[in-house]
């Protein structure tokens, strides 16, 4: 853990502190509601307001907060202070300097933090505004950063207000020389309710002559229906000589001389003299800060870059929808192919798409229908009433079609398609969060089904969800207890049926369900963190067996590896290959690496760069299921091959269908004429064995010559000794 620096200016902080009676614990008035917009605008469980002490912080307000270390040494706040814009912490547990903080790894449990300064006129940073969560959080935007600024100054101004009455308790100057020429109506009465002292501001806001105002009792001022209430608020301000915790109200309805009634922002301060309690009231023309209060309501409900609204108001809106018992659908929209339009062209006319997309949704659902954006180029919109679901596909497929239609930005033609969700409440869901997952579910099935297509929501797809979370918790114990194994299916020389390889294959040996193979688990695999010592483990443990097979009768045997996409994240695959190679003594033409177009697409550059390092090596690389992409040629062109795996569908289908025997002689074709060599997957016949030989195809993999078998079973089957230990 990092203890926080202290700042230069320590000594004169802390006689800020002091200047505004923050030097004890103690809650501040007027910063509660600070903290809780805070926590409400910006979707957060906790929020407070905290001052840095000399060696300790606490609370001047706050939301959400249980037990806490309040020392210093420990404190996210003691670490803004030193900044003087927005500090974000998007995971504790990633950043050095709070990784092991008591705050982080202990009951608390902050994940995430985003705290401002609270800065005086003079530049001391008194304490800091801030907003945590328990769980990271990485979609803290640019608008949420200014969105905490305005309320730090917000709160800023509150506490000058309280600088201002406690150094007025200090020193109190003359009336006149403390606020006769001020512009804000200020009020000074006594314990007796009579007024002592008002300004120009005060008297003129009123309607009286100023001369009137002292001697008269400030009951004169408030509607006969406040003025008990008023006087025992005085009574208890009295009574413990202070305003603090007594429940001040912030605004206040002051009746005119002519019999009208104004209201009016209201603060109160007091102060002891040799005469007794004096008060202070500072009244506030509020209908700027009516304005400021509907624009921040706006802002909480809606997203600043459409104008839509935003997820917070979607699933506040969807929750009332169903609580009164309404019919109703839920159209989740996603963007597809929107990356690739902020990747080439920017985020500007990223942004000024998703703005086209957006105003397109307004008027493709009308008028009776919320449309929001939740993130990204994720939309949704709730269609109330609507209960039947061939016309909410109906509808949804309108609003696909809307939305592929070219959209012209700075003299760009983009064509942008969608996948839409769709889900049905009562019928499919009764709450809001079951109503938006399920269109969800149906969102994320549409986009793994080919794209651009619509999809309502089955109960078997929460089905698969739950199966593939079940197996997500699993995986973490399958690879600490090591439940993996590989499988090796063999690969032959078509000319003569010699064994010339294999491919190392997955399994998961469930404690319950017994061996699995990876179309139940792999997809879950595939998009875990996991998925990196999964891909570790396979790579050592194939080619330890890979060397013990040369060494016991097949000098020649090469070991095909599948990689995972996570595999490239870390940018030094072709390191830890080379470094399994030295450790088991193989020579790099003993492996062949496997990558699907999926792969090589999705994280271009970097594939890119170290399929070219390891190929440079001497590792082989194959390109798998190939012909069932939409860039497979270019990817011939583009990427270091030095083999192509036919895919079984085109296999299967050969000898009855003379479209796929012609494709596979294209493949051939083009595969000789890139100088890459050939091995046909799913060869179940002797019929296809021969005609794939006739083809000019090298070498096959299927049933015909072997199931994925265990390496003991491998070794029994082509006479290599026994199997590795």
């Amino acid at each position: 853990m990092r203890c926080p620096a202290i700042p230069p200016d320590e000594p004169e902080r802390l006689r800020a502190l002091s200047d505004y009676g923050l030097d004890d614990e103690q809650l501040v008035s007027g910063l509660e509601p600070v903290v809780r917009i805070a926590a409400r605008m910006l979707g957060m469980p906790v929020a407070a307001v905290n001052m840095i002490g000399s060696d300790h912080v606490f609370f001047a307000a706050s939301t959400g907060v249980g037990e806490v270390n309040m020392g210093r040494d420990v404190s996210f706040c003691a670490h803004a202070i030193n900044q003087r814009e927005v500090m974000v912490v998007g995971d504790a547990r990633e950043d050095e300097r709070f990784h092991d903080n008591p705050l982080v790894d202990g009951p608390n449990g902050v994940r995430f933090y985003a705290g401002v300064p609270l800065v005086t006129p003079e530049g001391h940073a008194l304490g800091a505004l801030c907003v945590i969560d328990h769980v990271a959080r990485a979609d803290f935007s640019e608008s949420d950063r200014a969105r905490l600024l305005e309320l730090a100054k917000m709160a800023s101004d509150r506490l000058e207000l309280r600088r201002i009455a406690i150094s007025t308790q200090r020193s109190r100057p003359r009336f006149e020389d403390y606020a006769g020429a001020s512009s804000t109506p200020v009020v000074w009465f006594d314990d007796s309710r009579r007024i002592l002292a008002w300004n120009e501001a005060a008297s003129s806001a009123l309607g009286y002559p100023n001369q009137e105002g002292p001697g008269q009792p400030i009951d004169l001022l408030l509607p006969t229906r406040n003025r008990a209430a008023f006087a025992a608020l005085v009574a208890r301000a009295v009574a413990q000589e202070s305003v603090d915790r007594i429940g001040i109200p912030s605004e206040l309805d002051a009746l005119h001389k002519n019999g009208s009634e104004t209201r009016f922002g209201f603060s109160l301060f007091c102060w002891k003299d040799p005469q007794g309690m004096r008060f202070e009231a500072v009244l506030k023309d509020i209908s700027a800060a009516r304005r400021e209060e509907q624009e921040l309501r706006r802002q909480i409900h809606t997203d600043a870059l459409t104008g839509l609204a935003n997820r917070a108001r979607f699933y506040q809106v969807v929750e009332q929808a169903l609580q009164r018992d309404e019919s109703a659908a839920v159209v989740m929209i996603d963007l597809d192919g929107f990356k690739d339009i902020n990747d080439t062209l920017g985020h500007l006319l990223g942004d000024l798409v998703l703005q086209h997309s957006a105003q397109r949704l307004r008027d493709a659902f009308g008028g009776e229908a919320l449309v929001a954006r939740l993130g990204g180029d994720e939309f949704a919109a709730l269609l109330p009433g609507m209960a039947d679901a061939e016309t909410a596909m109906r509808v949804a497929q309108d609003v696909r079609i809307e939305l592929a239609r070219p959209i012209h930005v700075d003299n760009h033609e983009m064509r942008v398609a969608a996948s839409c969700g769709v889900a049905l409440a009562p019928a499919q869901a009764l709450e809001a969060l079951e109503l938006v997952g399920a269109a969800d579910l149906a969102l994320c099935h549409a986009k793994a089904s080919g794209r651009a297509r619509c999809v309502l929501f089955t109960p078997e797809l929460r089905m698969a969800a739950v199966a593939r979370r079940l197996y997500g918790m699993e995986l973490h114990r399958a690879v600490d207890e090591g439940e993996f194994l590989l499988f090796y299916q063999p690969q032959v020389r078509l000319s003569d049926g010699a064994l010339t390889g294999c491919e190392a294959l997955l399994r998961w040996h469930h404690p319950e369900r017994g061996l699995l193979s990876p179309a139940s688990f792999l997809p879950s695999l595939e998009g875990s963190p996991l998925a990196i010592s999964v891909g570790a483990f396979v790579m050592n443990e194939a080619c330890a067996q890979a060397a013990h097979w040369r060494r016991h009768g097949a000098p020649e045997l090469r070991m095909g590896i599948n990689l995972f996409g996570a595999q490239f994240h870390t940018g030094d695959l072709d390191k830890e290959v080379t470094a399994t190679l030295a450790r088991h003594g193989l020579p790099p033409d003993a492996l062949e690496l496997e990558v699907t177009e999926n792969i090589v697409l999705d994280r271009d550059d970097v594939a890119l760069a170290v399929l070219e390092r390891l190929h440079a090596c001497g590792v082989g690389i194959a390109f798998d299921d190939f012909g069932t992409g939409y860039a497979s040629l270019s990817l011939l062109k583009r990427y270091p091959l030095d083999r192509i795996k036919i895919d079984r569908f085109f296999v299967q289908g050969m000898l009855d269908s003379p479209r796929d025997a012609s494709l596979i002689r294209a493949i051939l074709d083009i595969a000789r004429a890139f100088n890459l060599r050939t091995i046909a997957e799913g060869v179940e016949t002797h019929e296809q064995w021969r005609r794939l030989r006739t083809e000019g195809c090298e070498e096959g993999q299927g049933y015909l010559f072997g199931k994925p078998m265990s390496a003991a079973a491998f070794a029994q089957r082509f006479a290599l000794g026994r199997a590795a230990a």
